[in-house]
């Protein structure tokens, strides 16, 4: 993801830069312009739903009420103004990680778009084709862990109506239980440490 690591992309509290956050310059809203229109209720829910921020409600306040002063167009500035209302750090974890995780969640429709390329992956495999997902934070290994699951189970049907197993529809099964990095791995790309990897069987 080298994206990331360039400043003038905007995805980095650690170096200043424009911003943006979004995966595809050309099109939809960058950061900036969401942080400075979103109500204050809908920045309290995307740090909660997308970033799992305790604090997401005294990170909103002190942004809307930093943003009537100086709107936000750079990323340090922004990053600063989460710090200065995030009053319980981390040990080893900036505390703006979780807010700007959020944002660009949001900026970039990533939990939607994955549920729509799981659903297309499907589509697209033969019988006993392999869908292999590594995802890189809980939300994402939640939706695929979700998604399988639905696949696995079959169509939803009434309580107590009596179906064959192999009248449910089922499209897939779990090949394995969750797969993380070893030591070796993330000692040579400490990125991989979150990294979380799901393997299911189209039936």
């Amino acid at each position: 993801s080298p994206q990331l690591d360039e400043a003038e992309r905007g995805f980095s509290f650690m170096q200043d830069g424009p911003l943006d956050m979004r995966m595809d310059q050309t099109r939809g809203q960058s950061a900036a312009d969401w942080i400075n229109t979103a109500s204050e209720d809908d920045i309290i829910w995307v740090f909660k739903e997308y970033g799992e921020e305790r604090f997401a409600k005294r990170m909103a306040r002190a942004i809307l009420a930093e943003r009537q002063k100086s709107p936000f167009t750079r990323t340090k500035h922004l990053a600063e103004v989460i710090k200065e209302a995030n009053p319980a750090w981390e040990k080893g974890k900036h505390p703006a990680t979780r807010a700007f995780q959020a944002i660009r969640i949001q900026v970039n429709n990533e939990l939607t778009d994955l549920d729509s390329v799981l659903e297309q992956a499907l589509a697209v495999l033969a019988p006993g084709g392999r869908l292999v997902v590594i995802s890189f934070h809980s939300l994402e290994d939640r939706a695929v862990k979700r998604f399988i699951r639905r696949q696995e189970l079959g169509d939803p049907v009434p309580k107590g109506l009596p179906l064959r197993d192999d009248q449910l529809n089922k499209r897939m099964r779990s090949l394995s239980k969750a797969v993380k990095a070893s030591d070796e791995e993330i000692n040579a790309n400490v990125r991989s440490r979150s990294a979380v990897m799901r393997v299911a069987e189209k039936l």
